[in-house]
């Protein structure tokens, strides 16, 4: 059965390079807080690090200047010694953050297998709407580029747990890779060798999830707008080669890290909404019509709640209702240029939100149950943009493994 799955010849640093100035935190982290990346540059200095191998989206507006110095360095790790091949198939991880231990599986994955369009039917999909803007960026650093360094996060539902954790519970029995404390609060980072039968383990047991998933193996739980660029590369890429050239390219495939679904220490916050300038009874009844209209009602619960400062309202939904909110506010904005819509972290912060200012609406999401985003993927194709928040910033995924690419 074809699971797109792949294994990869993955590069680390030599034994030489400082591992905990080498791994930094995925690009699209702090992206309103320019201080935190000026600090990773301090800490980093002239070391090799995977600082320079990415672009932060803080510094975007630095593109022209930064994407030339990246693929230098590319090319100077990768023919310099500072990279060297340690892994012919796939690198176990542990994670040790605040949440709890979270253990992941470093693969390389078919992009042709992959669509991030919303009612995609792939086996890989992405989660939340892809923000095409957002895609350019990423694609011009890895057109031409001769390396990859991840920072997607892959979801598996495996409730059963049948292709991570049988090689998490013998791990002392793999080659270790790597042991270290991540920089700025980020962790503890291991990692260890899988290959030969261990790695034959790893695809019997995804085909035999992929038996039962409904079409759907893959979600993309970080990192889609990356995983896009790929795609866009590889399809670029695919017109300039012959059908045998095809079949292995290694830019056909990406590289990413499996997580289960079910992983204890891997947290679903939702991220709420605050519109301003606008009239509650107004939005608030149509919302309620609308809701109907689709089978939720207003009633006492808190899968949803509308709130100002004089006024709340209820609705309770069997389903998430964040992809019925949405719509309906996409709407509402669309004819009524003076609303503005903002998206926010945390019940406090959307309170306090509420209260600066008049005219202000309040959209409380009750937490976002992670068992529910492969059904919701399934009947809803991608989620709405903001969807939810999977761990804090510092939790994210820190670049550590490469793979050539070209």
């Amino acid at each position: 059965m074809n699971t797109a799955l792949k294994k990869a010849r993955i590069l680390l640093p030599t034994r030489d390079v400082d591992l905990s100035k080498w791994a930094v935190v995925a690009c699209d982290q702090f992206t309103s807080q320019p201080s935190y990346w000026n600090r990773v540059a301090e800490i980093v200095g002239d070391a090799p690090s995977t600082l320079k191998l990415t672009l932060p989206e803080a510094m975007l507006s630095e593109s022209a200047q930064r994407i030339p110095m990246i693929q230098a360095a590319m090319r100077d790790y990768l023919y310099g010694g500072t990279l060297e091949e340690a892994v012919d198939g796939f690198a176990l991880v542990e994670r040790t953050t605040p949440s709890g231990v979270r253990p992941g599986l470093v693969v390389a994955l078919d992009l042709e297998q992959y669509d991030y369009s919303d009612h995609s039917k792939s086996l890989i999909r992405a989660t939340e709407g892809t923000v095409a803007s957002r895609v350019p960026a990423r694609a011009a650093i890895r057109s031409g580029a001769l390396l990859e360094a991840p920072h997607v996060m892959m979801l598996i539902d495996d409730p059963h747990r049948t292709v991570i954790e049988p090689l998490y519970a013998r791990r002392d029995r793999l080659s270790k890779l790597y042991d270290f404390d991540l920089m700025l609060d980020g962790g503890h980072l291991r990692g260890w060798s899988v290959e030969g039968a261990d790695a034959d383990k790893v695809f019997e047991a995804v085909d035999a999830l992929a038996q039962n998933c409904g079409g759907l193996l893959y979600a993309v739980g970080d990192g889609n707008h990356s995983l896009a660029a790929a795609k866009q590369c590889w399809c670029q890429l695919r017109e300039t080669l012959t059908p045998d050239q095809r079949e292995d390219h290694p830019a056909r495939y990406a590289m990413v890290e499996l997580v289960n679904l079910g992983c204890p220490a891997l947290k679903f916050e939702p991220i709420h909404r605050v519109i301003y300038n606008v009239n509650f009874v107004e939005l608030t009844s149509g919302l309620q019509r609308f809701l109907r209209q689709h089978g939720v009602e207003d009633a006492p619960g808190e899968d949803l709640i509308a709130f100002n400062r004089d006024a709340r309202m209820t609705f309770r939904s069997v389903q998430y209702p964040l992809p019925l909110l949405q719509r309906y506010l996409d709407d509402y904005i669309g004819t009524h240029p003076e609303a503005e819509i903002d998206y926010i972290h945390g019940e406090a912060e959307l309170r306090e939100a509420v209260a600066s200012k008049p005219d202000t609406l309040g959209f409380l999401l009750r937490a976002f149950d992670k068992s529910e985003l492969f059904g919701a993927i399934r009947r809803w194709g991608v989620l709405p943009r903001k969807a939810f928040s999977m761990g804090t910033a510092r939790e994210k995924r820190y670049y550590m493994e490469t793979r050539r690419i070209l």
